[in-house]
């Protein structure tokens, strides 16, 4: 890993800007953010760009939108198919995608003008397969930036590693509307179709499979935060045991099949925290289905510590791992009752009481 501080990809002019890069978006009932977002791939500083819009099958006018908008820019194809989901419309735009070059954004989301510029004069300049940029979380109420002015440049599987670690000074992700791709690294690699949380198997796949990659630690995608409907701010529902959590299953073998499985291990530790998150949520909500939710998370935590019970110890040695983790999971373990009961006491009384005392230090 090598940190270029102060790091400004040179400018890409216009007569240089040969490579065509392909932009896949697909739209699904956004009509009233669509514009925005295609608006601003059309005004990239880097114009060598087709925008392919995949209309999944809308019903609120999504379409027509955009069919107007390739009115307006010979650069926009629209393709109209029955909706099939998130993944199986950025699988018809990557057949259909000319460019050596491949990006993804989110038709709700918006990126900044010269993020393609900056992605690709960087990926070039460092000879990387994937560029990948921090990206703003855009709420109602605020935006969260927490960029810096420097770029990380990840070799072989240290970005992988990170990316699993799921280190929060390096915004990897599983999303793949933050990073630009050599469509070499996608040969033969598509999207889960017919899943949600179609990213995470895509993300690995990708990263396993570059030489080397490109951090920018700046801000150039816009990520909208708490639109009502999207997927990212489903609660737990059926798809958490239908597609997320297989998911993740897929990435642990995934993960096994390349040769790492101290990854794995990693990667573990995490789902195993995730799954007890899950655990906390439904039971917080209120809602019809949480006595048949919590006997599923239940079923998943208990059938997945035991398949993997002669490395339970091992994966909570990871090198990320908190030891607290261990000791929730091994009251989990003894009595789903007496890990909530605990994790009450602890909201309720504990995190109160050390940030009442954490306070008083900083007088």
């Amino acid at each position: 890993m090598k940190i270029l501080e102060q790091y400004r990809p040179a400018a890409v002019p216009p007569a240089k800007q040969r490579e065509l890069i392909s932009v896949i978006v697909a739209v699904y009932n956004i009509a009233s953010y669509i514009e925005r977002g295609v608006n601003s791939i059309s005004r990239q500083t880097y114009r060598n760009l087709e925008i392919i819009l995949v209309d999944d099958g809308s019903t609120d006018g999504s379409g027509e939108i955009c069919d107007r908008l390739a009115e307006e820019d010979d650069r926009i194809m629209v393709i109209h198919k029955e909706n099939g989901g998130p993944a199986d419309a950025r699988n018809v735009g990557i057949a259909a995608a000319k460019g050596n070059f491949i990006g993804f954004v989110d038709g709700d989301d918006w990126i900044d003008a010269d993020m393609y510029e900056k992605m690709f004069s960087a990926l070039s300049e460092q000879q990387a397969d994937i560029a990948i940029c921090r990206y703003r979380r855009v709420g109602r109420s605020h935006t969260q930036d927490d960029s810096r002015d420097r770029a990380v440049v990840f070799e072989g599987q240290e970005a992988l590693q990170y990316y699993v670690e799921e280190r929060e000074e390096y915004d990897i992700q599983n999303a793949a509307w933050n990073k630009l791709y050599r469509r070499k690294v996608l040969d033969n690699l598509q999207f889960p179709s017919g899943k949600w949380y179609e990213d995470i198997m895509f993300a690995t796949s990708a990263l396993s499979h570059a030489h080397r990659c490109v951090y920018l630690d700046s801000a150039c995608y816009n990520y909208i935060i708490d639109r009502e409907g999207s997927i990212m701010n489903t609660r737990v529902n059926p798809r958490t045991f239908t597609d997320h959590i297989p998911a993740y299953l897929e990435k642990r073998g995934f993960l096994l099949s390349v040769g790492r499985p101290d990854l794995a291990d990693t990667h573990d530790y995490f789902f195993y925290k995730r799954l007890l998150l899950f655990y906390n949520q439904i039971k917080k909500e209120t809602i019809s289905d949480k006595k048949k939710y919590l006997k599923e998370i239940t079923d998943v935590i208990y059938k997945s510590i035991e398949q993997n019970k002669d490395r339970y110890e091992q994966i909570y040695r990871c090198s990320v791992a908190n030891p607290n983790e261990k000791k929730k999971m091994d009251l989990f373990l003894k009595s789903p009752h007496l890990y909530w009961f605990v994790m009450q006491i602890n909201e309720a009384v504990v995190l109160p009481l050390k940030r009442r005392r954490s306070g008083a230090g900083q007088a």
